[in-house]
């Protein structure tokens, strides 16, 4: 469940720039394909999570599941770009594989034993975004960029079979309800930590959505690569991820969360502001620019798990609120930046424009959880 949302999120895109020319679009249009399905994808975070807590979880999975399948036909049979738009934009139901798969887990066994089953969902999570833009370049290689989705398809129709089959109802559907969780919003809003965390996350993701949004066209049209060598290129962040995950996992225990998170936003920054120095004095090379950008991934793994622990800290008693908004705001934030990439992009200067985007981000980022140390510190010593 966790893992067909990664794959379809990163799988097709080696295809961006062919799927521009096939419907004889601008780049900046297709790119929508990203943006909107961020889009669609943030606010349905709000509301996944409460309505399996209503009507159950397997009838909201196989329902979300089934969205997809059909979508991803849609895309597949698309005769034109804004049908295309659409489709894509409804395949952004998939949420419910994180959020969901989480759910079920903490639903079927003890506390301590759900840490360790999400930590192997989480890894994969962070394994399938390395493979996937690799299989999505050889496919359309291969073949066209038609042959992703019908891999994206297969593998919709396989995980539905698999749930419907399988997942058994592991929650009452008796959880609260809207009303009672908007009441809640109001206190959390307020607190100055919390906006801390979530723009510490929201920027350090939004750097990884904009290279989501800008790195197609900038390895098609820069650096000239094929697909499938810019499939591999698409990995470097998603090993850098997973890198930093094992480190957040055997490090955050000893320094703690906002040592964590200032030092992965530290690791994204300077990767990126030292790409962007090169990238401006000449030196701009496809392996200049996909190695560096492994610093976001390194740094993101550092910084999301840990910023979301502190987002669900501030504020204990109001944990799952938190949760969804701040992963609406991290993920809308990422749809905005995406859209802000493939606009950067058309001020031409290879890669740079995309670079700077990137780098202040992250530097925003960093300087939000430097504003969350220093209130701590003002508050511990008043």
């Amino acid at each position: 469940m966790a893992g067909i949302a990664a794959m379809n999120m990163s799988a097709f895109l080696p295809s961006l720039p062919g799927m521009a020319e096939y419907f004889d679009t601008p780049y900046e249009v297709m790119q929508l394909s990203v943006s909107l399905y961020l889009a669609v994808n943030a606010l349905l975070q709000l509301v996944i999570g409460p309505l399996s807590d209503r009507y159950g979880r397997r009838i909201m999975t196989l329902t979300c599941l089934a969205i997809f399948v059909l979508a991803t036909l849609g895309c597949l049979l698309s005769p034109n770009v804004e049908t295309f738009l659409f489709s894509r934009m409804m395949q952004g139901v998939l949420p419910f594989g994180l959020v969901l798969s989480r759910a079920i887990v903490r639903d079927m066994v003890p506390q301590d034993e759900a840490a360790s089953m999400i930590g192997y969902v989480t890894m994969g999570m962070a394994l399938v975004p390395m493979v996937a833009p690799m299989i999505g370049g050889a496919l359309d290689a291969a073949f066209d960029w038609h042959a992703t989705f019908v891999f994206l398809l297969a593998g919709g129709v396989f995980v539905l079979w698999l749930c419907w089959a399988d997942q058994g109802e592991t929650s009452e559907g008796n959880g609260k309800d809207f009303a009672s969780q908007f009441r809640d919003y109001p206190e959390l809003l307020k607190s100055r930590r919390f906006w801390g965390y979530v723009f510490s996350a929201a920027f350090a993701s939004g750097a990884f959505f904009a290279f989501l949004g800008g790195a197609p066209w900038v390895a098609s049209n820069v650096y000239g690569l094929s697909s499938f060598h810019a499939g591999m290129g698409f990995c470097a962040p998603a090993i850098g991820y997973d890198i930093g995950n094992g480190i957040s996992g055997r490090y955050s225990v000893r320094f703690g969360v906002n040592a964590m998170v200032t030092a992965g936003a530290i690791i994204a920054a300077v990767g990126l502001l030292v790409a962007t120095l090169l990238a401006a004095f000449g030196l701009d090379s496809a392996l200049l620019f996909f190695g560096f950008c492994t610093s976001v991934g390194l740094g993101n793994g550092m910084v999301i798990p840990n910023a979301s622990a502190g987002m669900l800290s501030v504020r204990p008693h109001l944990a799952g609120t938190a949760s969804g908004l701040g992963s609406f705001f991290m993920i809308g934030g990422g749809a905005a930046l995406s859209v802000a990439a493939g606009a950067a992009l058309k001020l031409g200067h290879g890669s740079l424009p995309l670079l700077v985007l990137m780098t202040a981000s992250v530097v925003l980022g960093l300087a939000s959880v430097l504003y969350v140390v220093w209130r701590e510190r003002r508050l511990e010593a008043s």
